[in-house]
């Protein structure tokens, strides 16, 4: 196969000499996915910018050569490096709705390619664009063109992305984070596009991302970059089967699952270094286990592990031997667990909260009295409970009304009908005054901690804000003393108070929206989301964080999230929730190792794994409007299993089984089980 790529020694810089990418060299050919793997701030995205030459005006390529399909970019002026973009090389960028133009319908700006690079009459344009629409699977194309961007969701707005990108026949595609936003389902569904497209164009493929199952299911090739420096590279199947780098290491050890019987997870100290610093040695070795005093002294070299596979780690040098150390097995990146940490089963109890028959109805109103003429059925009769000390996941695809359930819980969101009944008191109904008093017990840890966190507040002011409305603490220094005791228990400096918000890592700021919601000593955290924007490393921290003190306090959490492996981690109980109401209940054990409704089973089918060995259930279509849901079972238009019945009537909830002794029972809302 010949090379589309060739990257040799890139050093990218910032003005003051400090660098972000440092000497990095791989090659990708035709037809092959070379992933790039690695924590926020290891310098994957500022390497796919360097490539596309889109750097900020305070960075520059220092040295180096960069080679697309024999052309070097880095030499080309700027006129022809505008016909190489969109051409040659094209790249999908990670937010969608940052990504188009907000002004323009989507023909327009896929036209905007195809007048570049294609040279096409009007009308062939305007065909050309269908048959790219089409080709990303999104339906009714000619409607779709003269759309805006807030018209579309989250996943069709990534497929015009991929529509865009493809336009102008890249031999080479640069993939940024093109699914971390988006659900399990339209995940799969654009990585199966790409890897389509790839199979029929023979393009290359640099993908970036900190998912491993995306990478095991994706790559051929596998470059670990840590702190600009590549760490690791060999083929996907060494890489899986003997991950050599420490740091390659633990981010597998940091993966959730429920097979690990409640230990903790192998979260890595520390954070990556800030862009710029100076190493004397190992760039890893301050968050190693492993390093030694020759770690912190000599930057260590390139080093071949096997034919194909490389690593830069001192443990695979001669002087490895010189300290005795001795290859271990390949389980030595699991953690070591102490057998006290393992998590309890859940013991019997009367329901902390008791939802029963929620709805939250918005109202559409047109004309100029604006009248109401629909209603939106955000959530359309949803009933759960959740006990003390327990953990309730509600899972389902965006826009299924899991966020609006949580909101509505707090009465952030007045329910239009329903009972909410929070450790015995009915919470539906109760005036301002009435639910302030409640309000201590439940708490919400929100998706984005940057955006929930007052950026001119310092911490402790922000953790007394609750304080101070609730009463609680006598006083200034009582709730002090609490501020302390508050940063100890999500592991953060006791100093960090006096600091801002965006002095912190994502992880810290994440830490900081847990503490403010245990400063009122609630019950029940609601958490929506909490980890979807973190690494795999950072993620591992929080839900550590997070079963330490549900063991320690007895709190109860509803988990709001689409991550299913998180969820085998952390949680009791599951709800699987579908335009409004839940499709599928039970135990953690029932419901995702043995799903029984057609949904379930599409969702689960759609997460990507490691070790492979599942066979993806496509979903036809979108998810159908919550403004005017279908009639009958609300998921058969999508159902390949849909009969006659599934079309006229809403399944009844069937029971499967009473579940195992101190465990949920399992039920499921499905004519095939009626």
């Amino acid at each position: 196969m010949s090379t589309i790529l060739s990257v040799t020694s890139l050093t990218t810089s910032l003005r003051n000499g400090a660098r972000i990418v440092d000497g990095i060299s791989f090659d990708i050919a035709a037809g092959e996915t070379f992933a790039l793997l690695g924590e926020s701030g290891c310098g994957k995205s500022m390497t796919a910018l360097s490539l596309m030459r889109l750097l900020p005006d305070s960075v520059h390529v220092e040295s180096g050569a960069m080679h697309v399909a024999g052309v070097n970019v880095v030499a080309l002026p700027e006129r022809e490096m505008r016909e190489l973009r969109g051409g040659k090389m094209a790249m999908i960028f990670q937010e969608p709705g940052l990504s188009l133009n907000p002004v323009m319908t989507v023909g327009e700006q896929i036209a905007e390619v195809l007048v570049l690079h294609q040279r096409l009459s009007v009308d062939a344009i305007t065909q050309r664009c269908i048959e790219l629409l089409q080709q990303v699977g999104i339906p009714d194309a000619p409607r779709r063109l003269g759309e805006y961007p807030f018209q579309l969701s989250g996943g069709m707005k990534q497929r015009v992305m991929i529509a865009m990108a493809l336009a102008g026949q890249p031999q080479l595609l640069i993939a940024d984070e093109p699914t971390t936003a988006l659900d399990v389902t339209i995940q799969a569904q654009v990585l199966q596009l790409l890897r389509d497209t790839q199979q029929q164009s023979g393009m290359a493929m640099l993908l970036i991302t900190h998912d491993l199952g995306v990478v095991a299911e994706n790559a051929h090739q596998v470059a670990v970059m840590y702190a600009g420096q590549i760490v690791e590279m060999a083929t996907r199947e060494q890489l899986f089967a003997h991950p050599a780098h420490p740091y390659t290491q633990k981010l597998f050890a940091a993966q959730p699952d429920g097979k690990r019987g409640g230990q903790p997870l192998a979260a890595i100290a520390g954070n990556v270094p800030p862009l710029g610093e100076v190493f004397t040695g190992c760039r890893f070795a301050p968050r190693c286990s492993e390093a030694w005093a020759l770690c912190h002294e000599k930057i260590p070299a390139w080093a071949e592990v096997a034919e194909g596979q490389g690593v830069r780690c001192h443990l695979y040098s001669a002087d490895a031997k010189n300290v005795g150390w001795v290859e271990r097995s390949d389980t030595h990146h699991l953690p070591n667990v102490d057998d006290g940490y393992r998590c309890a089963p859940p013991i019997l109890s009367e329901a902390l909260l008791r939802v029963s028959d929620l709805q939250v109805h918005f109202p559409i109103r047109k004309g100029l009295l604006q009248r109401t003429v629909g209603q939106v059925k955000a959530v359309d009769g949803l009933s759960l409970e959740i006990g003390a000390g327990k953990t309730l996941a509600l899972v389902g695809e965006s826009g299924c009304g899991k966020t609006t359930v949580g909101k509505a819980l707090l009465q952030l969101i007045r329910p239009t009908m329903g009972s909410v009944r929070f450790a015995g008191k009915e919470l539906t109904g109760l005036g301002a005054g009435a639910l302030r008093e409640q309000r201590s017990g439940m708490q919400m840890v929100f998706q984005d901690p940057f955006a929930s966190l007052n950026p001119k507040m310092r911490v402790a002011e922000i953790l007394q804000e609750g304080m101070d409305a609730l009463n609680i603490g006598r006083d200034s220094v009582a709730r002090q003393q609490r501020i302390d005791k508050l940063l100890d228990q999500v592991g953060l400096a006791r100093t960090a108070k006096w600091r801002y918000p965006h002095e912190f890592s994502g992880g810290q700021r994440q830490r900081i929206a847990i503490a403010r919601a245990l400063a009122v000593n609630p019950q029940l955290l609601i958490c929506d989301e909490p980890t979807s924007a973190l690494d795999v490393s950072v993620q591992a921290q929080i839900l550590n964080l997070l079963k330490t003190l549900q063991q320690e306090l007895g709190l109860s959490y509803l988990f709001i999230t689409h991550n299913l492996a998180v969820v085998d981690y952390l949680a009791h109980e599951v709800c699987v929730m579908y335009l409004g109401r839940i499709v599928e209940r039970g135990a953690v054990e029932d419901v995702l190792h043995s799903p029984r409704h057609p949904y379930t089973q599409a969702l689960l089918s759609a997460v990507p794994r490691i070790d492979g060995g599942h066979t993806l259930i496509r979903l036809t279509g979108e998810m159908p409007s919550p403004a005017n849901p279908p009639q009958g079972c609300h998921f058969h238009p999508r159902c390949a299993q849909a009969n006659a019945q599934c079309r006229t009537d809403y399944p009844a909830e069937t029971l499967l089984s009473g579940g195992k002794e101190g465990e949920a029972p399992h039920r499921v809302h499905c004519h095939l089980f009626s």
